[in-house]
């Protein structure tokens, strides 16, 4: 491996001839210049990996070069009045600086430089993806969300994910905690629904000792242990009006009081809700407070069902399969392409949730090195016959007649029947429409309609990183 090349921009002294030999001894190649165009030109032309210069050599021109290109190499300059900040610099030496600093100094840049480098390059290839804080995904809905998320996760703004049950609203609020300057802080997970009402304010706030029967000691909040990170309100349509109302001062004023406190505390976490029934609605109805509504608000995420994201599935449950299989010892390393098929043609009612339990079931199960369709499906809940599974599912909540004005309420069916087809015929838009007795263009509009354009050909082979 070639070693790392350092420009010296100073004047020809001793002390810097050592210098250099230091440098040379060190592993690197060292080439001196007192001529400020030439390191503009080496930097420019990336003939160097790192300059060490006089601070008075390199002036505006060279440090307005580093600072305005971010692959330009490090700055590190030699400063007679104390070592002071420069921008463009990684550092700044007080001189005298002995052989020694200067060497750990150059290594702890290069260091520095390479692990930024590494993350642009990580990061331009996540966006070139379409990936989002390690989630990923092909289908064009997931991809606006994952742009929405991105614009907006370094910010402070509260957050709104709406979707089914078991959809991933809780991966996405881990992505864009780790995704923005909190990183670092903890994220804090709480189920409003799983919670008593009249514990849920305590569980949330926090209490003192003697605020109820059972309180022996104070007790801190998860608002408190959210500080400095990110607190997830998942099912927050769950919570009593009382409690709405104390989320909502959280939200404008920053501020609450523990359970039996009258000490007012500030809240330092970002703020993501979550819900899995319709907010809005809950408005309408007189269950959810329209204030606290518009404070959620802010940004609103609808993540779409797995149904409705068919061109995800081979990727969930490839992730899903090579996961599982480490975790069980497994040597089980893909799917055939008729477990693909199959699984592409279920609706998925309980979502990527009910996926991942298929395929660690699945994974555990398995006979061979590939999963086939007999490994997914348990004995007693064996593939049903085209139509019957995925029809109840169509026509869920219908007993007593279509629950809404007839056209829109044969949309699920509709919907189902392209789905089935195009599964059948492994994403073959050609062989779906004569089965279904309709022309491409007339399957193709229909596919625009219910956003199925992403469905995958070849019995939905893997083209893409998996999505987590």
């Amino acid at each position: 491996m070639d070693r790392p090349r350092i420009l010296l921009l100073d004047q020809p002294s001793p002390s810097l001839f050592a210098l250099a030999d230091a440098l040379e001894q060190g592993g690197f190649r060292v080439h001196q210049t007192a001529e400020p165009d030439e390191v503009l030109s080496a930097i420019r032309e990336g003939e160097c990996e790192l300059v060490l210069g006089e601070v008075h050599l390199a002036a505006e021109a060279v440090l307005a070069e580093a600072r305005g290109s971010a692959d330009a190499p490090p700055l590190i300059l030699f400063d007679d009045f104390g070592g002071h900040a420069h921008a463009g610099a990684f550092e700044s030496l007080a001189r005298p600086v002995s052989d020694e600093e200067v060497l750990r100094v150059v290594r702890r840049a290069l260091e520095s430089h390479a692990l930024k480098l590494e993350n642009a390059r990580l990061k331009d290839e996540l966006g070139a993806r379409g990936d989002f804080g390690g989630l990923v995904s092909s289908d064009a809905r997931m991809r606006r969300v994952f742009d929405t998320l991105a614009a907006v996760a370094d910010s402070r703004a509260t957050l709104l994910f709406s979707g089914e049950s078991g959809t991933g609203k809780t991966q996405l609020a881990h992505a864009v905690h780790r995704m923005s300057a909190r990183a670092a802080g903890p994220f804090v997970e709480v189920n409003c629904g799983a919670l008593p009402a009249n514990l849920l304010e305590s569980e949330l706030f926090g209490h003192v000792r003697g605020a109820f029967t059972g309180a022996v000691r104070d007790r801190l909040g998860k608002f408190e242990q959210a500080a400095g990170g990110t607190i997830l309100l998942d099912e927050i349509g769950t919570a009593t009006g009382e409690l709405q109302v104390k989320l909502l001062r959280v939200l404008e004023e920053g501020r609450y009081e523990r359970v039996g406190d009258a000490r007012t505390r500030s809240v330092d976490a970002r703020v993501i809700a979550a819900s899995n029934v319709d907010l809005g609605r809950e408005v309408a109805e007189g269950r959810f407070r329209a204030d606290l509504y518009y404070r959620i608000h802010v940004i609103a995420v609808e993540v779409p069902p797995l149904r409705a994201r068919v061109a995800d599935v081979p990727l969930l449950a490839q992730r899903f399969c090579e996961r599982f299989a480490r975790l069980h010892g497994r040597d089980v390393r893909g799917l055939t392409p008729a477990a693909l098929q199959s699984l592409c043609s279920h609706p998925w009612p309980g979502n990527v949730r009910e996926l991942e339990n298929a395929l660690e079931r699945a994974v555990l199960v398995a006979r061979g090195a590939a999963l086939e369709p007999a490994d997914l499906w348990p004995p007693d809940d064996a593939r049903p016959p085209a139509g019957s599974r995925a029809t109840g599912a169509a026509f869920a909540g219908w007993e007593d007649g279509p629950p809404e004005a007839l056209k829109r309420a044969l949309e699920g069916p509709e919907r189902w029947l392209l789905h089935q087809a195009l599964a059948r015929h492994g994403g073959n838009r050609s062989a779906a429409a004569r089965a279904l007795g309709i022309n491409r263009t007339t399957l193709f509009n229909k596919m625009r309609k219910y956003d199925l354009l992403s469905f995958p050909t070849g019995a939905g082979a893997p083209s893409h990183e998996p999505h987590g």
